[in-house]
């Protein structure tokens, strides 16, 4: 049996790390929109849950749910938010019968008990509660003594690699072997996922359903490989991760830097859609790569995922959400569009269009965001060594370093703006490392400590400081950010600014839908043009406009990063259907350059044109 792999970083107990700023007003958006009023909006998780011991649904809703809820409601130490969160761990660690099994007694699938495990560990990192270990440990050997007879099969399958990142979270605290032996077996019962996405991946849209074909399913499963490599410490398997994004990329790659899901992977086309599922599972998929892998371009994926695509799903408010997102999204309505499965709802921002598994689980993104913002770094034997800094949103964490109790306050407006201060605060005089993330895109990223200038060396994607540490040090990062310029197909164009994709964004007219659901839902018209293209030559020479972050930080009109582009309208490129036409070949010929495109950040415009085309202006001297 091979021994347990080394992760190069570790998480810090939840609530070590809590949102300031910004970044609180957004979770506070999301305390007070659906996350903490959809038991009262939504029977599926209301008092007849089937995960509170009543007659409702006993499949994955209510687990999902929680997965966010208690994050959320420990990171912001929300009392009446914590309540909500008791009689579900109660009631799941109630449930547990003689033998180890557990949850609802008409529901025999391994795959919500999956979710069930990362609520209970995180549960457990958050108050320490005893019933946990021995609760978990039962149901592991439950497990361990089930699955030969019993394997996984369907949705737990491909999704197996959760249930072992929870197993070797329960070694960590007991180093029970049989721990290890249960971590192995699931494995081997887990869909090769690196195989499939390297050698066998769809290189189109998929037009019927396949475990390995389902958008939710592959952001999981790219997770796969590395806890593989965690179990095995064989390098070919961090080579099959980055593989097989490349080969999303190559197939299904958006403009907004990800890949496409409608519900099956959908191509390369701007308008194909990606859920809300798959955002939240991304980015749950790039923290624990992050954790494993340790290198700064795992940080840089996430905050691609978190600043654009998480903000986008919702409504600026997060009273609504949407079930599928578009690159290229000029129309929120009711309408037929060719994706791969979906409804004719899946467009609107609400409580439940097309299947409410979005509803259940797009809760995780932000807290488990937030809790990824600060790592304990691991040497090579992996005792803990210091503390790594992935992003820069504002935010505090508290914590011990050699039993001496450690404070960073982390201010500035990032990823908005790219000055950050951090002060650190010490119980006495402490040494350790301190490992700053310096994103790919920075050229030339400063530091100053204590305003001395600091030589940086970012191996790994990370500027690691090894000193004495005292109470009113301050550190200054500044990371150079020029807009970036990314061809795409038919020569369009995709443009970034940091972590943020900026986008054409376009006036939007929110028209409520009568009688709705929930807290509410929507359709977005235009109330401006939206065909525009842009000359892409001289990106340097763009003005860029920082205004404060409004109390609602993704709202369009307070979009705050402006980029103003040379750019023209389109005449002939207009709408096909309920959404826009495809991408005109550019660059666009004869169209007079000589109106300011403007760009905003993605996450702030739920109408806009992300893949852009481009026009060039043929008139003599121009």
């Amino acid at each position: 049996m091979v021994s347990p792999g080394r992760s190069r970083h570790a998480e810090l107990p939840l609530g070590a790390v809590r949102p300031t700023g910004w970044l609180h007003d957004q979770l506070r958006l999301q305390a007070d929109g659906l996350t903490g009023r959809l038991p009262e909006v939504w029977p599926d998780v209301g008092p007849d849950s089937g995960w509170l011991g009543g007659p409702g649904e006993s499949w994955e809703r209510g687990p999902y749910y929680l997965d966010g809820l208690l994050p959320l409601a420990y990171l912001l130490d929300d009392r009446e938010l914590i309540e909500k969160t008791r009689p579900w761990v109660d009631w799941l660690i109630d449930s547990q019968r003689a033998d180890g099994w557990f949850g609802p007694p008409d529901n025999d699938d391994w795959w919500p008990r999956m979710i069930a495990a990362k609520v209970l560990t995180q549960h457990h990192d958050a108050t320490g509660d005893d019933r946990v270990l021995p609760m978990l440990s039962a149901y592991f050997r439950y497990q361990l003594e089930n699955l030969p007879g019993r394997p996984l099969s369907g949705w737990g399958r491909v999704r197996g690699a959760d249930n072992v990142l929870s197993v070797l979270w329960l070694h960590r605290h007991t180093a029970e072997d049989r721990l290890l032996e249960l971590a192995d077996l699931l494995l081997e019962q887990t869909e090769d996922w690196g195989r499939y996405l390297t050698e066998a991946l769809v290189t189109g849209r998929a037009l019927f359903f396949d475990h390995r074909t389902h958008g939710v399913n592959v952001a999981m499963g790219l997770k796969t490989d590395a806890v593989r490599y965690l179990r095995s410490g064989d390098e070919r398997y961090r080579a099959r991760t980055e593989a097989s994004l490349a080969a999303l990329e190559r197939w299904h790659g958006q403009a907004h830097g990800w890949f496409s899901g409608d519900e099956f992977l959908g191509g390369r086309e701007a308008t194909a859609g990606a859920e809300t599922c798959l955002v939240v599972e991304l980015m749950y998929t790039l923290e624990q790569l992050s954790l494993i892998f340790g290198d700064g371009v795992w940080a840089d994926r996430l905050e691609s995922v978190a600043y654009n695509l998480l903000p986008a799903s919702c409504d600026p408010r997060m009273l609504a959400h949407q079930y599928h997102q578009q690159a290229n999204q000029v129309r929120v309505s009711v309408g037929q569009r060719p994706w791969t499965y979906s409804s004719d709802d899946a467009n609107l921002f609400g409580l439940e269009p097309h299947f409410g598994c979005c509803t259940a689980n797009l809760h995780q993104g932000w807290p488990k965001l937030v809790r990824s913002l600060c790592l304990q770094t691991l040497d090579d034997a992996g005792r803990p060594d210091g503390l790594a800094l992935t992003g820069y949103p504002p935010c505090t964490v508290q914590t011990k370093i050699n039993n001496v109790g450690v404070r960073l306050a982390v201010a500035g407006n990032y990823p908005f703006s790219h000055k950050i201060n951090i002060e650190v605060t010490v119980e006495q005089p402490v040494d350790f490392a301190l490992g700053l993330h310096i994103p790919g895109w920075c050229a030339e990223p400063k530091i100053m400590i204590n305003n001395s200038a600091f030589s940086v060396d970012a191996d790994g994607g990370y500027a690691r400081i090894s000193r004495q540490w005292q109470s009113g040090d301050r550190i200054e990062v500044d990371l150079d950010t020029r807009p970036r310029v990314e061809r795409r197909d038919r020569q369009a164009v995709a443009v970034r600014y940091g972590a943020l994709t900026m986008v054409a964004g376009v006036g939007e007219n929110w028209i409520p839908v009568p009688d709705a659901p929930g807290l509410g839902e929507w359709e977005v018209h235009p109330r401006s043009s939206w065909n525009y293209g842009i000359d892409p030559a001289e990106p340097a020479q763009w003005p860029i406009e920082h205004r404060p972050v409004a109390p609602v930080p993704f709202a369009f009109d307070h979009a705050p990063v402006r980029i103003r582009v040379p750019g023209a309208r389109i005449p002939g490129w207009g709408m096909d259907g309920e959404q826009a036409a495809t991408v005109p070949e550019g660059p666009v010929l004869g169209c007079p350059v000589s109106n300011d495109v403007t760009l905003v950040p993605y996450g702030s415009a739920r109408l806009r044109i992300t893949e852009i085309p481009t026009v060039k202006d043929v008139r003599p001297g121009a």
